[in-house]
């Protein structure tokens, strides 16, 4: 096959006068050269594409593939994701991972709770405001935790955002309305562990590849998976397979929110035990990062015995299988 890569480079953006966190979510050209390689040695032919407004001027020149390995993130809005997928659906060219309505979704953190919720499946009570004064008809109850409602990599995530009190509230949430310019999720805080969940396939065909506990090492911000965790890993996050009673539990909620949002190919759920020790959804990344050594789908699959081609090869197979390729 003919297979086009859609990426945002890091690099770019931060050229561009991006601050590091703001371009936490793109991409490196190490990823990128290494999604290549792989893709090379499957027998494929390898294009390069780029963001979204590169893709736009070569469809519009008559460029075409037979499959697009999507792993752009977007720049603006809160259905950035879902620009990608939206236009190669407009000219009918097939990509690897979600479609443009779950990843739009799915970037909403307030928005994919509440399809998780409605189908039954446990998350934590919570709000989302898009000024301080809606703040005043928010009655959860503390502690509490916040975050920017359509951000990923942990951004806008550090030992401030788990909540004890309404002035706390005020303060955290006014900093991250001016600081993101978006609404922000605040919901009951899960004191228990946590999990993120990697997931192969799509529907009832959905299968766990394995659930891996975030265990937090002492020199770490205290009970959050924030973004300086994320970033110093190595030194303060030990990931750890977890194949006890309490984690089947948490991979039966995880695929059981990945249908009701209606994720394919690979991604990732975020599971966290409440105070009765129940699994709880946070989140879901249908859209997960790649990096060959540091990204927790890349992780999980090293400690299933994985290593990065047999990943990236069986992305490329599911979408190929999906659609009948």
């Amino acid at each position: 096959m003919k297979i086009g890569l859609t990426y945002d480079l890091r690099t770019e953006h931060l050229s561009d006068g991006w601050q590091p966190e703001d371009a936490a979510e793109f991409d490196s050209e190490e990823t990128i050269d290494a999604l290549a390689d792989v893709c090379l040695r499957m027998g494929h032919d390898v294009d390069k594409i780029g963001h979204v407004k590169r893709l736009a001027s070569r469809l519009v020149s008559g460029e075409r593939w037979d499959l697009v390995f999507n792993i752009a993130e977007g720049c603006y809005g809160t259905a950035r994701e879902a620009q990608v997928p939206s236009l190669l659906d407009a000219y009918q060219i097939p990509y690897t991972f979600s479609g443009p309505l779950t990843l739009a979704l799915c970037l909403h953190k307030g928005m994919a709770k509440r399809i998780v919720r409605d189908h039954g499946l446990r998350t934590p009570p919570f709000a989302v405001v898009s000024t301080i004064d809606e703040l005043c008809e928010v009655a959860l109850a503390f502690p509490l935790f916040v975050k920017p409602v359509a951000e990923g990599s942990s951004k806008g995530i550090g030992v401030k955002s788990i909540i004890r009190t309404r002035q706390h509230l005020d303060a955290v949430c006014e900093q991250l309305l001016g600081r993101f310019k978006q609404p922000v999720l605040i919901e009951e805080y899960l004191p228990g562990r946590e999990f993120t969940v990697g997931i192969l396939g799509q529907g009832r065909h959905a299968s766990v590849m394995g659930v891996m506990e975030i265990v937090l090492r002492p020199n770490a911000d205290y009970g959050v998976y924030s973004y300086q965790n994320k970033e110093h890993y190595e030194d303060r996050v030990e990931y750890r397979l977890a194949d006890d009673e309490q984690a089947w539990d948490v991979a039966r909620l995880a695929l059981a929110a990945w249908a009701a949002l209606g994720c394919r190919d690979a991604g990732r759920v975020d599971i966290r035990m409440d105070q009765q020790s129940r699994p709880s959804f946070i989140e879901c990344n249908p859209l997960p990062g790649l990096q060959p050594h540091r990204s927790d789908l890349v992780i999980m699959a090293r400690l299933c015995g994985w290593d990065y081609t047999r990943l990236i090869s069986t992305i490329v197979m599911l979408a190929k299988e999906r659609l009948g390729k």
